[in-house]
C-alpha cells in the first residue's frame, strides 16, 4: 500500500512540475540574430576633424552587411574633395557586435588595408578607435582614419537613419 501510495505522489508531483514547464509563453518570437537587425544603409551626416578643425561636413550613406549572425562588415564612403584629393570608399571588416536591450554595439581597435586611389595607385590606411552603436533605425559610427602618407588622423562622426 505504501509503495502505490508513493506511486501515486510521484505521478501527481510528475504531473504538476511537467504542467509548470510547458505552461510558458508560447507566443515568443525567435531572436532575430543582431547582424541581421542592422545591416543596410544608412544614409545621414558624416562630420571630418583634422588637426582640430572641421575639415567636411556631408550627408553620407554608410553600408553595413552581415557576416555572420554577430558580426558585419562596414563600407565607409569615399569622402574629399574630388580628383586627386579623394579618398576612395573603404571596408573596415568583421566588426564584432553585442546586443543590450534595444542597443546594438561593436567595436574595432584597429583595422588596416589597401584601396585604389585616382591615378590606380594602392594606398593604404589604417582606421583605429571605431565605435558603432545602433538603435532602432539609427546608428552613430565614430573612428579615426590616417590614408596613406598623411601625417596626422581624420576624426569622423557619422550619425545615419536607416534607409
Amino acid at each position: 500500500m505504501k509503495i502505490k501510495s508513493f506511486m501515486m505522489m510521484l505521478v501527481a508531483a510528475a504531473t504538476v512540475v511537467m504542467g509548470f514547464t510547458s505552461c510558458g509563453s508560447d507566443d515568443d518570437e525567435p531572436q532575430v540574430p543582431v547582424a541581421t537587425q542592422v545591416a543596410g544603409s544608412y544614409t545621414g551626416n558624416e562630420i571630418v576633424i583634422v588637426m582640430g578643425d572641421e575639415s567636411s561636413n556631408d550627408t553620407k550613406t554608410y553600408q553595413f552587411t552581415k557576416v555572420s549572425d554577430t558580426s558585419i562588415d562596414m563600407t565607409v564612403p569615399e569622402m574629399g574633395m574630388g580628383g586627386m584629393m579623394t579618398i576612395p570608399a573603404f571596408p573596415v571588416k568583421n566588426i564584432p557586435l553585442t546586443q543590450n536591450g534595444n542597443t546594438i554595439t561593436g567595436k574595432v581597435a584597429s583595422y588596416s588595408g589597401t584601396v585604389k586611389n585616382a591615378k590606380g595607385e594602392d594606398k593604404a590606411y589604417t582606421v583605429s578607435n571605431v565605435a558603432l552603436m545602433f538603435s532602432d533605425k539609427n546608428v552613430v559610427v565614430t573612428y579615426s582614419l590616417k590614408y596613406g602618407n598623411m601625417p596626422m588622423a581624420m576624426e569622423t562622426t557619422f550619425t545615419g537613419i536607416r534607409k
